[in-house]
């Protein structure tokens, strides 16, 4: 099973030990961007990664850029108005902040709304709160909702349902329906259920069937959803920060988070990998794509594999034509930002090329392929 939701802070609170960590493991010498500015005034709307971009060619690895600079020890205390000026440190570019002071009658420009995330939260916001993966038997344990005090199908927000099981009055719980099964790639091995959360609600009444009034609402909560607690003590900020995936076994794109064909950027993409893997919130992967298998035809002329028909196929397997494995391509990178035991959710944060389920996730490589 997933571990318990966590709650939302905006901005994301990234703590100095954390940069720290960063830090040390991102060390290596950064590479900038040619044609790269000297200095950046922060806008409203600007992300840490969106102002990294401006200075790298991995936006990803801005906590190398001003992770040990003593003036900026906190990056989630940058906020618009900041001007950002690129410094060398021991030969290593390092962004300093100054506050931008005019003297014409405009006087000076003050820092207003919230400090600067590292990622465009409203993009992942739904996903942290709404989407769990857990196990399937584990689930079909859980309380059922058998109906509500209406006729209607569907159940909204100020509604009360009726729930299979003696439940606390007072307690906090959700309700979820079922998504899709996972399973890996390569082995088949059984990944887990995802569950997408409906509503929340809280208990009533309490007796062999149970009451809940809903307090909040995603979708519409019908009969045959399952209801899990929500517990306040274990409602923990969300802390990440971006650092390369250590990939030690493949790793693939496992679904789409809205289940499509293909995904672009700032898309969100399930990994078939997760906190059992050792995959933390914050790790960057690299997003690879196998190369095609051509096959020279009988007339000596390359033959893709989306042109061969099941006979040409078959008659290379046979034969002696000769067969060429085409070099992998780089698609993009993404950063995982949520984590359940066997697999977790990544938002796409560079695409050149469009990306697919089952492309191959690598530990990204400095600088990235294609940059």
């Amino acid at each position: 099973m997933d571990g318990p939701m966590k709650r939302i802070f905006l901005p994301l609170t990234l703590g100095v030990a954390l940069v720290a960590q960063a830090g040390a493991a991102l060390a290596d010498v950064i590479t900038l961007k040619p044609g790269h500015p000297d200095s950046y005034v922060v806008k409203k709307g600007d992300t840490l990664w969106d102002i990294s971009a401006h200075f790298l060619h991995d936006p990803w690895r801005w906590p190398s850029l001003w992770g040990n600079n003593p003036q900026i020890a906190n990056p989630h205390l940058i906020y618009p108005g900041d001007r950002l000026s690129l410094v060398f440190v021991d030969g290593q570019p390092r962004l300093v902040r100054k506050p931008v002071i005019r003297k014409s009658p405009e006087g000076r420009i003050q820092t207003k709304g919230d400090a600067v995330p590292a990622i465009d939260l409203a993009l992942i916001q739904p996903y942290l709160i709404q989407n769990r993966v857990v196990d399937a038997d584990w689930f079909e344990e859980q309380p059922l909702v058998l109906g509500g005090e209406t006729q209607s199908r569907h159940h909204i927000v100020g509604q009360t349902v009726y729930v299979d099981g003696v439940l606390p009055v007072g307690q906090k719980v959700g309700f979820y329906s079922e998504g899709r099964e996972f399973s890996r790639h390569e082995s088949g091995e059984d990944l887990g259920q995802e569950v997408i959360l409906t509503s929340t609600g809280q208990v009533t009444a309490s007796g062999d069937v149970s009451s809940v009034k809903l307090m909040s609402s995603f979708r519409e909560t019908k009969a045959g959803d399952r209801m899990l607690v929500l517990d306040d003590t274990s409602l923990l900020p969300v802390y990440f920060m971006p650092k390369a995936a250590e990939v030690t076994e493949p790793a693939y794109v496992l679904a789409s988070g809205i289940d499509v064909r293909e995904m672009g950027k700032l898309d969100v993409v399930y990994v078939d990998r997760g906190q059992r893997d050792g995959v933390t919130p914050g790790d960057v992967f690299a997003i690879v794509r196998d190369g095609d298998e051509v096959v020279l035809g009988h007339n000596g002329v390359p033959v893709p594999s989306t042109d061969r028909s099941t006979y040409d196929r078959l008659m290379s397997n046979i034969s002696d034509s000769r067969t060429y494995q085409l070099p992998s391509n780089y698609h993009g990178n993404l950063m995982v930002f949520k984590v359940f035991d066997n697999t977790s959710l990544g938002l796409i944060m560079v695409n050149e090329r469009s990306v697919r389920v089952n492309d191959r996730l690598e530990t990204p490589q400095l600088p990235l392929l294609g940059e």
